[in-house]
Protein backbone atom coordinates (compact mmCIF):
# COMPACT_ATOMS: atom_id res chain seq x y z
CA UNK A 1 0.00 0.00 0.00
CA UNK A 2 2.51 2.41 0.80
CA UNK A 3 4.38 1.48 -2.11
CA UNK A 4 1.32 2.03 -4.33
CA UNK A 5 0.58 5.50 -2.67
CA UNK A 6 3.51 6.94 -4.22
CA UNK A 7 2.62 8.49 -7.43
CA UNK A 8 -1.25 9.39 -5.79
CA UNK A 9 -2.23 13.27 -4.62
CA UNK A 10 -0.44 14.86 -1.46
CA UNK A 11 -3.14 14.30 1.05
CA UNK A 12 -3.81 10.33 0.24
CA UNK A 13 0.40 9.86 1.38
CA UNK A 14 0.40 12.16 4.31
CA UNK A 15 -3.37 10.96 5.25
CA UNK A 16 -2.29 7.36 5.07
CA UNK A 17 1.11 7.71 6.48
CA UNK A 18 -0.68 9.70 9.50
CA UNK A 19 -2.67 6.52 9.80
CA UNK A 20 -0.54 4.03 9.98
CA UNK A 21 1.45 6.18 12.62
CA UNK A 22 -1.49 6.30 14.76
CA UNK A 23 -2.28 2.43 14.68
CA UNK A 24 1.00 2.11 15.91
CA UNK A 25 2.51 -0.05 12.94
CA UNK A 26 4.45 2.67 11.50
CA UNK A 27 7.40 1.19 13.03
CA UNK A 28 7.52 -1.62 10.28
CA UNK A 29 7.88 0.63 7.54
CA UNK A 30 10.52 3.15 8.53
CA UNK A 31 12.63 3.33 5.22
CA UNK A 32 9.08 3.05 3.06
CA UNK A 33 7.44 6.50 5.22
CA UNK A 34 11.38 8.19 5.18
CA UNK A 35 11.47 7.47 1.37
CA UNK A 36 8.00 9.12 0.96
CA UNK A 37 8.32 12.20 3.36
CA UNK A 38 11.76 12.81 1.63
CA UNK A 39 10.25 13.57 -1.54
CA UNK A 40 7.58 15.76 -0.23
CA UNK A 41 9.85 17.50 1.49
CA UNK A 42 11.82 18.04 -1.92
CA UNK A 43 9.55 18.61 -4.44
CA UNK A 44 7.93 21.92 -3.11
CA UNK A 45 9.82 23.23 -0.31
CA UNK A 46 8.16 27.12 -1.43
CA UNK A 47 4.42 25.23 -0.41
CA UNK A 48 3.03 27.13 -3.53
CA UNK A 49 0.90 24.10 -4.88
CA UNK A 50 -2.91 24.10 -4.52
CA UNK A 51 -3.07 21.83 -2.30
CA UNK A 52 -1.41 24.38 0.58
CA UNK A 53 -4.49 26.08 0.84
CA UNK A 54 -6.12 23.34 2.68
CA UNK A 55 -5.19 24.49 6.12
CA UNK A 56 -5.34 20.41 7.29
CA UNK A 57 -3.37 19.61 4.77
CA UNK A 58 -0.27 22.04 5.27
CA UNK A 59 -0.99 21.54 9.23
CA UNK A 60 -0.43 17.70 8.56
CA UNK A 61 2.74 17.77 6.57
CA UNK A 62 4.27 20.28 9.05
CA UNK A 63 3.63 17.71 11.51
CA UNK A 64 4.98 14.84 10.05
CA UNK A 65 8.13 16.18 8.79
CA UNK A 66 8.92 18.12 11.82
CA UNK A 67 8.29 14.71 13.56
CA UNK A 68 10.85 13.17 11.59
CA UNK A 69 13.31 15.14 11.72
CA UNK A 70 13.08 17.63 8.48
CA UNK A 71 13.62 21.50 9.10
CA UNK A 72 10.51 22.67 7.92
CA UNK A 73 9.88 26.44 8.11
CA UNK A 74 6.44 28.21 9.60
CA UNK A 75 5.85 30.18 6.75
CA UNK A 76 3.63 26.94 5.35
CA UNK A 77 1.01 29.00 7.85
CA UNK A 78 1.54 32.51 6.58
CA UNK A 79 -1.57 32.52 3.92
CA UNK A 80 -3.63 31.52 6.91
CA UNK A 81 -3.06 34.68 8.85
CA UNK A 82 -4.00 38.14 8.26
CA UNK A 83 -2.51 41.37 8.19
CA UNK A 84 -2.14 41.44 11.85
CA UNK A 85 -0.26 37.94 12.11
CA UNK A 86 -3.84 36.38 13.29
CA UNK A 87 -5.39 32.95 12.16
CA UNK A 88 -8.44 34.09 9.96
CA UNK A 89 -11.76 32.95 11.41
CA UNK A 90 -13.00 32.14 8.20
CA UNK A 91 -11.22 28.95 8.91
CA UNK A 92 -12.74 28.51 12.24
CA UNK A 93 -16.24 28.09 11.31
CA UNK A 94 -16.35 24.92 9.13
CA UNK A 95 -13.18 22.89 8.72
CA UNK A 96 -12.82 20.96 12.17
CA UNK A 97 -10.71 18.65 10.68
CA UNK A 98 -8.23 21.58 9.94
CA UNK A 99 -8.60 23.20 13.52
CA UNK A 100 -7.68 20.01 14.50
CA UNK A 101 -4.75 19.30 12.34
CA UNK A 102 -3.60 22.83 13.09
CA UNK A 103 -3.85 21.85 17.20
CA UNK A 104 -1.59 19.06 16.70
CA UNK A 105 0.92 20.97 14.73
CA UNK A 106 1.47 23.47 17.15
CA UNK A 107 2.69 21.21 19.96
CA UNK A 108 5.99 20.54 18.06
CA UNK A 109 6.56 24.26 17.76
CA UNK A 110 10.25 24.99 18.98
CA UNK A 111 10.98 28.19 20.87
CA UNK A 112 10.26 31.91 19.45
CA UNK A 113 7.61 30.25 16.88
CA UNK A 114 5.39 32.76 17.57
CA UNK A 115 2.95 32.03 14.80
CA UNK A 116 2.88 28.21 16.29
CA UNK A 117 1.89 29.79 19.67
CA UNK A 118 -0.87 31.78 18.04
CA UNK A 119 -2.19 28.89 16.09
CA UNK A 120 -2.39 26.60 19.76
CA UNK A 121 -4.49 29.19 21.31
CA UNK A 122 -6.82 29.70 18.36
CA UNK A 123 -7.33 26.15 17.60
CA UNK A 124 -7.67 25.25 21.36
CA UNK A 125 -10.08 28.17 21.22
CA UNK A 126 -12.14 27.08 18.15
CA UNK A 127 -12.23 23.36 19.40
CA UNK A 128 -13.40 23.61 22.64
CA UNK A 129 -16.21 25.58 21.12
CA UNK A 130 -17.21 23.10 18.96
CA UNK A 131 -16.36 19.55 20.90
CA UNK A 132 -20.28 19.20 22.10
CA UNK A 133 -21.80 19.40 18.56
CA UNK A 134 -19.28 16.76 16.45
CA UNK A 135 -20.74 13.53 15.85
CA UNK A 136 -18.13 10.60 16.84
CA UNK A 137 -15.82 9.36 16.60
CA UNK A 138 -15.09 12.99 15.40
CA UNK A 139 -16.19 14.08 18.94
CA UNK A 140 -14.25 11.64 20.59
CA UNK A 141 -10.75 12.63 18.76
CA UNK A 142 -11.13 16.09 19.41
CA UNK A 143 -11.96 15.63 22.91
CA UNK A 144 -9.36 13.05 23.41
CA UNK A 145 -6.59 15.99 21.88
CA UNK A 146 -7.70 18.75 23.58
CA UNK A 147 -7.15 16.80 26.99
CA UNK A 148 -3.88 14.81 25.90
CA UNK A 149 -2.12 16.11 22.33
CA UNK A 150 -0.79 13.55 20.31
CA UNK A 151 2.81 14.35 20.68
CA UNK A 152 2.61 14.64 24.03
CA UNK A 153 1.20 11.22 24.64
CA UNK A 154 2.71 7.72 25.48
CA UNK A 155 2.42 6.30 21.95
CA UNK A 156 0.87 2.78 23.15
CA UNK A 157 -1.54 4.53 24.80
CA UNK A 158 -2.54 6.42 22.02
CA UNK A 159 -2.36 3.37 19.42
CA UNK A 160 -4.90 2.09 21.96
CA UNK A 161 -7.37 4.57 22.07
CA UNK A 162 -7.22 5.24 18.37
CA UNK A 163 -7.91 1.53 17.64
CA UNK A 164 -10.48 1.21 19.76
CA UNK A 165 -12.23 4.79 19.94
CA UNK A 166 -11.66 6.35 16.58
CA UNK A 167 -10.48 3.95 13.40
CA UNK A 168 -12.50 1.37 14.47
CA UNK A 169 -15.53 3.43 13.99
CA UNK A 170 -14.72 5.45 10.78
CA UNK A 171 -16.52 4.37 8.10
CA UNK A 172 -13.72 5.03 5.68
CA UNK A 173 -11.36 2.57 7.40
CA UNK A 174 -9.03 -0.10 5.80
CA UNK A 175 -10.10 -3.29 7.25
CA UNK A 176 -6.58 -4.66 6.34
CA UNK A 177 -5.00 -1.93 8.07
CA UNK A 178 -7.11 -2.30 11.26
CA UNK A 179 -6.74 -6.14 11.68
CA UNK A 180 -2.82 -6.04 11.48
CA UNK A 181 -2.81 -2.86 13.97
CA UNK A 182 -5.07 -5.14 16.45
CA UNK A 183 -3.09 -7.93 15.85
CA UNK A 184 0.59 -6.29 16.05
CA UNK A 185 -0.21 -4.38 19.08
CA UNK A 186 -1.21 -7.64 20.94
CA UNK A 187 1.53 -9.40 19.97
CA UNK A 188 3.59 -6.29 21.33
CA UNK A 189 1.45 -6.71 24.42
CA UNK A 190 2.42 -9.80 25.12
CA UNK A 191 6.38 -8.72 24.71
CA UNK A 192 5.75 -6.39 27.30
CA UNK A 193 3.83 -8.67 29.87
CA UNK A 194 7.00 -11.07 29.39
CA UNK A 195 9.17 -8.12 30.36
CA UNK A 196 7.34 -6.78 33.08
CA UNK A 197 7.10 -10.25 34.63
CA UNK A 198 10.98 -10.83 34.26
CA UNK A 199 11.11 -7.18 35.94
CA UNK A 200 8.64 -8.00 39.20
CA UNK A 201 10.42 -11.38 39.14
CA UNK A 202 13.96 -9.22 40.15
CA UNK A 203 12.06 -6.43 41.84
CA UNK A 204 9.86 -9.33 44.18
CA UNK A 205 13.88 -11.50 44.82
CA UNK A 206 15.28 -7.89 46.11
CA UNK A 207 12.26 -7.77 48.86
CA UNK A 208 12.56 -3.67 49.26
CA UNK A 209 9.00 -3.82 50.64
CA UNK A 210 9.82 -5.76 53.52
CA UNK A 211 13.65 -4.24 53.97
CA UNK A 212 13.47 -0.92 52.81
CA UNK A 213 9.53 0.46 54.04
CA UNK A 214 10.39 3.47 53.36
CA UNK A 215 10.52 2.99 49.33
CA UNK A 216 7.58 3.46 47.03
CA UNK A 217 6.99 0.36 45.41
CA UNK A 218 7.22 1.85 41.48
CA UNK A 219 8.69 -0.86 39.52
CA UNK A 220 5.33 -1.26 37.29
CA UNK A 221 5.04 2.69 37.15
CA UNK A 222 8.76 2.49 36.23
CA UNK A 223 8.06 0.04 33.46
CA UNK A 224 5.13 2.00 32.18
CA UNK A 225 7.23 5.11 31.77
CA UNK A 226 9.94 3.00 29.78
CA UNK A 227 7.46 2.14 27.65
CA UNK A 228 6.99 5.80 26.76
CA UNK A 229 10.12 5.84 25.45
CA UNK A 230 10.86 3.13 23.32
CA UNK A 231 7.90 0.39 23.15
CA UNK A 232 9.37 -1.60 19.28
CA UNK A 233 10.06 -5.45 20.06
CA UNK A 234 13.90 -4.73 19.63
CA UNK A 235 14.44 -2.09 22.41
CA UNK A 236 13.40 -5.41 24.80
CA UNK A 237 16.74 -5.52 26.58
CA UNK A 238 16.85 -1.82 26.94
CA UNK A 239 13.18 -1.91 28.42
CA UNK A 240 14.09 -4.21 31.07
CA UNK A 241 17.50 -2.49 32.24
CA UNK A 242 16.18 0.85 31.90
CA UNK A 243 13.20 0.04 34.39
CA UNK A 244 15.60 -1.81 36.58
CA UNK A 245 17.32 1.39 36.41
CA UNK A 246 14.75 3.42 36.96
CA UNK A 247 13.22 1.61 40.15
CA UNK A 248 16.40 1.34 41.57
CA UNK A 249 17.02 5.83 41.12
CA UNK A 250 13.64 5.88 42.67
CA UNK A 251 14.71 3.73 45.92
CA UNK A 252 17.42 6.20 45.87
CA UNK A 253 15.55 8.77 45.43
CA UNK A 254 13.42 7.90 48.44
CA UNK A 255 16.31 7.26 50.52
CA UNK A 256 17.43 10.94 50.56
CA UNK A 257 13.87 12.43 50.47
CA UNK A 258 12.15 10.50 52.92
CA UNK A 259 14.52 8.71 55.57
CA UNK A 260 18.22 9.47 55.45
CA UNK A 261 19.72 12.24 57.59
CA UNK A 262 21.99 14.89 56.05
CA UNK A 263 25.52 13.36 57.40
CA UNK A 264 24.09 9.81 56.37
CA UNK A 265 23.58 11.08 52.96
CA UNK A 266 26.47 12.96 52.46
CA UNK A 267 28.52 9.75 53.18
CA UNK A 268 26.31 7.56 51.00
CA UNK A 269 26.81 10.22 48.34
CA UNK A 270 30.64 9.65 48.71
CA UNK A 271 30.16 5.72 48.57
CA UNK A 272 28.10 5.84 45.55
CA UNK A 273 30.30 7.87 43.49
CA UNK A 274 33.76 5.73 44.90
CA UNK A 275 31.59 2.43 43.29
CA UNK A 276 33.48 -0.03 45.43
CA UNK A 277 31.77 -2.70 47.59
CA UNK A 278 34.64 -2.35 49.62
CA UNK A 279 33.12 1.26 50.85
CA UNK A 280 30.27 -0.46 51.88
CA UNK A 281 30.77 -0.76 55.69
CA UNK A 282 30.90 2.78 55.98
CA UNK A 283 26.95 3.07 55.62
CA UNK A 284 24.29 2.17 58.23
CA UNK A 285 22.67 -1.47 57.69
CA UNK A 286 19.75 0.30 55.44
CA UNK A 287 21.70 2.14 53.22
CA UNK A 288 23.91 -1.21 52.47
CA UNK A 289 20.90 -2.94 51.11
CA UNK A 290 20.69 -0.23 48.19
CA UNK A 291 24.03 0.55 47.87
CA UNK A 292 24.46 -3.07 47.10
CA UNK A 293 21.60 -3.53 45.15
CA UNK A 294 22.74 -1.23 42.45
CA UNK A 295 26.44 -1.92 42.44
CA UNK A 296 24.81 -5.78 41.40
CA UNK A 297 22.72 -4.27 37.87
CA UNK A 298 25.45 -2.90 36.93
CA UNK A 299 27.26 -5.38 37.25
CA UNK A 300 24.57 -7.66 35.63
CA UNK A 301 24.37 -5.43 32.67
CA UNK A 302 28.16 -5.45 32.36
CA UNK A 303 28.11 -9.18 31.92
CA UNK A 304 24.88 -9.01 29.80
CA UNK A 305 26.11 -6.53 27.18
CA UNK A 306 30.02 -8.42 27.14
CA UNK A 307 28.23 -10.75 24.79
CA UNK A 308 28.15 -8.54 21.92
CA UNK A 309 31.52 -6.29 22.93
CA UNK A 310 29.26 -3.71 24.48
CA UNK A 311 30.10 -3.70 28.01
CA UNK A 312 31.78 -0.65 27.99
CA UNK A 313 28.75 1.43 27.53
CA UNK A 314 27.83 0.49 31.29
CA UNK A 315 30.36 2.97 32.43
CA UNK A 316 29.02 6.12 31.25
CA UNK A 317 25.40 4.93 32.81
CA UNK A 318 26.64 4.65 36.11
CA UNK A 319 28.66 8.38 35.44
CA UNK A 320 24.85 9.34 35.17
CA UNK A 321 23.90 7.38 38.00
CA UNK A 322 26.65 9.55 40.44
CA UNK A 323 25.18 12.34 39.23
CA UNK A 324 21.93 12.25 39.95
CA UNK A 325 22.48 11.03 43.52
CA UNK A 326 24.75 14.24 43.45
CA UNK A 327 21.71 16.07 42.42
CA UNK A 328 19.90 14.37 45.09
CA UNK A 329 22.33 15.33 47.83
CA UNK A 330 21.98 18.88 46.67
CA UNK A 331 18.28 19.07 47.02
CA UNK A 332 18.43 17.45 50.37
CA UNK A 333 20.33 20.05 51.73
Amino acid sequence: MLLAITGRKLVDKLNFIDVIEHLGIAYHFEKEIDDILNRIYNEDSKFEGDEYNDLCICALQFRLLRQHGYNISIKIFSKFQDESGKFKESFASDDVLGLLSLYEASHVRTHGEDILENALDFSTTHLESVAPHLNSPLKEQVTHALEQSLHKGIPRVETRFFISSIYEKDESKNDALLKFAKLDFNLLQMLHKQELAEVSMWWKELDFVTTLPYARDRVVECYFWTLGVYFEPQYSQARVMLTKTLAMASIVDDTFDAYGRVKELETYTDVIQRWDINEIDRLPDYMKISYKALLDIFDDYEKELSSDGRSHLVYHAKERMKELVRSYMVEAK
